[in-house]
């Protein structure tokens, strides 16, 4: 690339956030692969993303146990580190009868799900845990020490799982808010820690209606982001007991619902 400034135009490297397309591939024991989503996604915690994107979509959970994760082998025997297959427990079945869709990585599944359909599959997230406003407001101290990718390229969101006393348990970046959500859901939910309801989750961007119900699905009682709630993000989390917290700096923030979370 070339810097262009006062001084006029000089050649410079960079480096650029990596987006590439990953097809989302699913089926139940004796059952042939059948394709779920494409997502634009940036490449790393592959798996996780395929998880955990099932799990928000309704496709993976309930007890559901994954009985195998792994990039799809091609014709000529190489790998294809672009489609992911995942074989769950149970027969798929007719579950997905009104797949595939795509999923861009500015917005996620936009105008896919309803508050409707999320209240059929997904109860209201049971936590208790509170959250001092301390821990809270120095959570983007703490979180800029994993943002590995973002430091190099400036163009990646990510999510931050923390507890209570405020440190981070782990970190998931990529091209798409949505997609560092789902790698984190996928991580815990292979790791069996699901529901997250003693859990908040940090994110870098604006907190739109699909980020509320990821968290909703995976339980988690508080999210925490630098940017503004949508409305139906505020509906959402209210409707389903996740207390909002967008606006963050260091000395404010505006609560959105559930203020009973944040203690001064």
């Amino acid at each position: 690339m070339h810097i262009l400034d006062s001084d006029g135009l000089r050649p410079k490297p960079d480096r650029v956030a990596t987006e590439e397309p990953m097809e989302i591939r699913l089926h139940g024991r004796g059952e042939a692969p059948r394709p779920v989503a494409v997502t634009m996604r940036t490449p790393g915690n592959d798996f996780e993303l395929a998880v955990g994107f099932c799990v928000s979509e309704g496709l993976l959970g309930g007890g559901e146990r994954v009985e195998q994760v792994e990039y799809c082998v091609g014709p000529n025997g190489t790998q294809e580190f672009n489609v992911v297959t995942i074989r769950r427990q149970s027969l798929v079945g007719d579950s997905l009868r009104s797949r595939p869709y795509s999923a861009t990585a500015s917005c996620g599944v936009c105008g896919k799900e309803t508050l409707a359909d999320l209240a059929v599959r997904c109860n209201l997230v049971a936590s208790k845990t509170t959250f001092s406003w301390v821990t809270v407001s120095r959570l983007p101290s703490r979180v800029t020490t994993d943002q590995k990718l973002f430091d190099a390229t400036g163009g990646i969101h990510s999510a931050s799982l923390f507890d209570s006393c405020g440190e981070i348990l782990l970190t998931r970046e990529d091209v798409g808010r949505h997609n560092a959500l789902d790698k984190l859901i996928g991580s815990e939910f292979l790791a069996r820690r699901l529901p997250l309801d003693d859990r908040g989750v940090f994110l870098s961007g604006r907190i739109g209606f699909e980020l509320v119900q990821k968290a909703a699905v995976a339980g988690i009682g508080l999210i925490v982001a630098f940017g503004a709630p949508t409305s139906l993000a505020i509906e959402t989390a209210n409707q389903f007991g996740i207390c909002l917290v967008g606006f963050l700096k260091a000395d404010r923030a505006n609560v959105y619902t559930h203020r009973e979370r944040v203690t001064t």
